[in-house]
């Protein structure tokens, strides 16, 4: 049976429905010997901002039951080390670019997205959900006014289309979705992170420097299936389903749910190899199911 794994995101023409979550696959090069980037439907980057992050103190990474913590801090080289290094070594491959875009400012991330413009990019995610930077993601992901604001600055100068990256620590995430489309958003992404603490119980202190961290892995994985579907009901926009996805199964859920691409990220720490495993794992449950096309499957659960 000859399968159709092609999907489209905003008039971007993926040939499978999988990509990585930003910050866990670096820009790429990282993972490079390890699995063909040529498999995946899109890399998506780690985090761009306009000049260089350290992100935050040491340490910023504890494992949790089911997944893990990290309080990194969007730590990036900058874009013009991003646009001489990085971008050149995907072009390389058969696989779309997405570069996830973050800033503190609404400034910042106009300076990226502009400059952005000119490079051979396929899709831009923006940050506005990052729970480790203590001003601006924070406060734009979690304000819808804030989410619509900025979605409609960035679209003022972006010349790709434009993803927002959604974050899950809000009461509604359906009203900062509406916000985003509002906004005039392309696509949305989510969910980033939960925000999460870990108490070293002997030492009596903060596993964390920074104290709460991003927390991810399988353990969040029913909570994103969930927001998934909510936004998928409550807006017209194509999305990206993000959050402990381990396995076939895991993002075919996603799939099921709403969303038209999934994004694998934590497992990558463990397997490199989780994403192509991943797709294999979609084509023998369209095999087995009768399925010729994925897109036959968005959002067909209820």
């Amino acid at each position: 049976m000859e399968l159709n794994t092609k999907v489209n995101i905003a008039g971007v023409e993926l040939k499978n429905p999988i990509t990585v979550a930003s910050g866990t696959f670096g820009s790429g090069a990282e993972y490079g010997e390890f699995v063909d980037l040529n498999c995946l439907g899109a890399v998506t980057t780690k985090g761009v901002a306009n000049v260089p992050w350290e992100g935050n103190c040491t340490p910023r990474v504890a494992e949790t039951y089911g997944g893990m913590l990290n309080a990194v801090g969007l730590q990036n080289p900058g874009y013009d080390v991003f646009a001489k290094r990085d971008i050149p070594f995907l072009k390389q491959y058969d696989t779309k670019i997405i570069v996830n875009v973050c800033g503190r400012t609404t400034e910042d991330y106009i300076d990226v997205v502009e400059k952005l413009g000119n490079e051979d990019v396929d899709l831009l995610e923006i940050n506005i959900s990052c729970p480790n930077v203590k001003e601006g993601g924070i406060a734009f992901g979690q304000d819808p006014k804030a989410v619509e604001a900025i979605t409609r600055e960035v679209k003022k100068v972006a010349k790709q289309p434009v993803i927002m990256k959604l974050s899950p620590n809000v009461t509604d995430i359906t009203v900062m979705a509406k916000a985003a489309e509002a906004g005039g958003a392309d696509a949305l992404s989510l969910i980033n992170t939960i925000t999460g603490m870990k108490i070293d119980v002997e030492r009596q202190r903060f596993v964390l420097a920074n104290k709460t961290g991003g927390m991810s892995g399988p353990a969040i994985h029913p909570v994103a299936v969930r927001m998934v579907y909510q936004v998928a009901n409550a807006v017209d926009l194509p999305l990206i389903g993000m959050g402990g996805v381990v396995t076939a199964e895991d993002a075919i859920e996603m799939i099921l749910a709403g969303a038209t691409a999934v994004a694998v990220g934590t497992a990558n720490f463990n397997d490199p190899a989780a994403t192509v495993k991943v797709i294999k794992g979609i084509e023998d449950y369209m095999i087995r199911h009768g399925v010729k096309d994925i897109n036959d499957l968005i959002g067909i659960v209820k």
